[in-house]
């Protein structure tokens, strides 16, 4: 009879999977030397290829423009998740640069692009938002073309941070800022608001709802340049971004010294979002938008405005949603749906943190 081996015997045993060790940030890699020659070789520098129209990205970069005004802006996303129903940290850092040219009547021409890393987050999660970013460019039609990346300590960051920078050409003649606005001119807005910092909500406080709510990250610069061409005279143009609707209307009006009536019935509201808000006890005029453009141009060109828009997907949800006033200057006010009037204050402290 011989020997049978039994399960006590290692030689019989099974060998378990193998475990996978995923690549992930060191604090070597920003350091300077080989392992940031790789970090950028392997990760960055691939996902980036198509957006950086396969040219080195050098510490600065000479960009040829045409002659004339010039816009720049830079900015810095600690978004958290890094990823949201609609988007992530990557596409919004792309998308929020652009608009922020765009409300200046730039078009946009290039951007920056920087990260600071926590040690430890996965290649995968690196090169994904890399990726986003690729492809947040192409689509907005600018090149990324210069950047930076350092590495900090376990703890020292939330995983990722990204800063960015942007430069933009703004054609002679506009000029557009917060302090323009003029007694009489209508207040236009782009689309439904409240989008994205519900979408962000519902992922960070595992909220679900019947319908998913998505951000509205997107590029607003082809809707500023029909804005532009329906009314060379635009006085403004704001992305209400954090603080939401409310704090760019004042923030307007307090720059200008005029006042601003709203019509609540004709201020786009998705069902999903005023529930949510209901539900969380919040105000959507207060809720952050990535997508949204909010315009105040003279009342004579509001409809050609309108209907520019509109012919836009990006502003295929526009409306007029108001009006400047000379009366209680810095103030806004809206007329509700029961026929009362009420004061919108600006967002007092943060709604939500970390929202872009």
């Amino acid at each position: 009879m011989t020997d049978r081996p039994t399960t006590a015997d290692p030689l019989a045993a099974t060998c378990p999977a193998p475990l996978v060790e995923h690549e992930r940030v060191l604090l070597g890699h920003g350091s300077g030397g080989q392992l940031s020659a790789a970090l950028m070789r392997d990760v960055i520098a691939p996902a980036l290829a198509r957006a950086s129209a396969g040219g080195p990205l050098n510490d600065a970069a000479v960009i040829e423009v045409a002659a004339g005004r010039l816009a720049f802006t830079t900015d810095t996303f600690v978004v958290s998740p890094l990823r949201f129903p609609g988007g992530d940290i990557g596409e919004l850092a792309v998308n929020g640069t652009v608009n922020d040219l765009a409300m200046m009547g730039a078009q946009p021409v290039a951007i920056s692009l920087a990260y600071v890393i926590e040690e430890g987050l996965p290649f995968d999660e690196l090169r994904e938002v890399t990726e986003s970013v690729a492809r947040a460019a192409a689509a907005a039609g600018v090149r990324v073309v210069t950047g930076d990346t350092k590495v900090v300590g376990r703890g020292a960051a939330d995983r990722l941070f990204v800063n960015t920078a942007g430069i933009g050409i703004v054609a002679d003649g506009v000029a557009l800022g917060a302090d323009r606005a003029r007694a009489g001119d209508a207040v236009l807005l782009s689309g439904p608001i409240g989008l994205h910092g519900v979408a962000v909500m519902s992922v960070r406080e595992g909220l679900e709802f019947e319908v998913e709510i998505a951000s509205d990250t997107q590029p607003l610069h082809r809707v500023a340049a029909a804005i532009l061409a329906a009314a060379p005279d635009a006085h403004v143009l704001r992305d209400p971004t954090r603080g939401g609707l409310a704090s760019a209307l004042n923030e307007i009006a307090g720059a200008s010294g005029v006042g601003v009536e709203l019509d609540e019935a004709a201020i786009p509201v998705p069902g999903p979002v005023r529930a949510a808000c209901e539900m969380l006890g919040l105000d959507p005029f207060h809720v952050a938008n990535e997508g949204k453009c909010v315009a105040i141009v003279p009342a004579e060109r509001a409809e050609a405005v309108l209907d520019a828009m509109r012919a836009l997907p990006e502003g295929e949800g526009a409306s007029i949603v108001g009006r400047v006033v000379a009366d209680h200057p810095g103030m806004v006010t809206i007329h509700t749906l029961v026929g009362a009037e009420r004061i919108v204050d600006m967002l007092v402290g943060e709604q939500l943190p970390r929202i872009c």
